[in-house]
């Protein structure tokens, strides 16, 4: 019995952590503080062109906000489809910046490793970031065998005969091309980075905790 209660107190640090990490983020967002003021009334479910492809659709992640619910949103597949096509921002009848909360849900769930089970596209994105700041560029090569290795590495081998047609014909490059002032790009990405990370003002609390 002492066991599932200490268990479920450590759920709720986490729980509340995560809210308050999170309410942080939103209140760096320019108008973030509206999020307080949804409706519930489905337009940017309604204007999102991928939402038949999520699991949670962009009002139950306002909604579950609300409810406490961190976990589960970081664990859906809906932060990581989203289009960024920012139509659930244009036509929200309260300003809601939807597109701006699901990125700053991204960053979160990046941030404490909670993904989508069988649902790799965070992989994705980590090897591009990667590449990029690496190499100052995307390196289609690269971007596939880093994917590959950090979700199924036994399907490499079994891609090869592809990678050396594609090689063959001119189609793909085994060596990665630079860029021009490469330190440049990654002093600037950097100093993104950090200024992701300061809180400019103290936020208000949680709504309701």
């Amino acid at each position: 019995m002492a066991d599932i209660m200490a268990g479920s107190q450590a759920k709720d640090r986490k729980t509340k952590e995560l809210l308050r990490t999170f309410w942080l983020q939103v209140s760096n967002i320019p108008g973030g503080q509206k999020i307080k003021r949804c409706l519930q009334c489905g337009t940017c479910t309604g204007s999102c062109p991928v939402s038949p492809t999520m699991d949670i659709m962009p009002r139950e992640v306002i909604a579950l906000f609300r409810a406490g619910d961190m976990e589960s949103i970081l664990k859906s597949r809906t932060i990581w489809i989203c289009a960024s096509c920012y139509a659930c921002t244009v036509r929200c009848p309260v300003g809601i910046k939807v597109t701006d909360i699901l990125y700053a849900l991204k960053r979160l769930a990046m941030e404490n490793n909670l993904f989508p089970a069988r649902f790799p596209v965070h992989a994705l994105s980590r090897s591009f970031v990667s590449l990029v700041n690496f190499f100052g560029r995307s390196y289609e090569p690269g971007l596939l065998i880093l994917f590959y290795l950090r979700t199924k590495p036994a399907r490499l081998l079994g891609l090869l005969p592809l990678a050396w047609k594609l090689w063959r014909h001119g189609r793909i490059s085994f060596l990665p091309r630079g860029i021009k002032r490469k330190k440049d790009l990654q002093a600037l990405l950097k100093e993104a980075e950090i200024m992701e990370m300061i809180i400019p003002w103290e936020p208000e609390p949680v709504p309701g905790h």
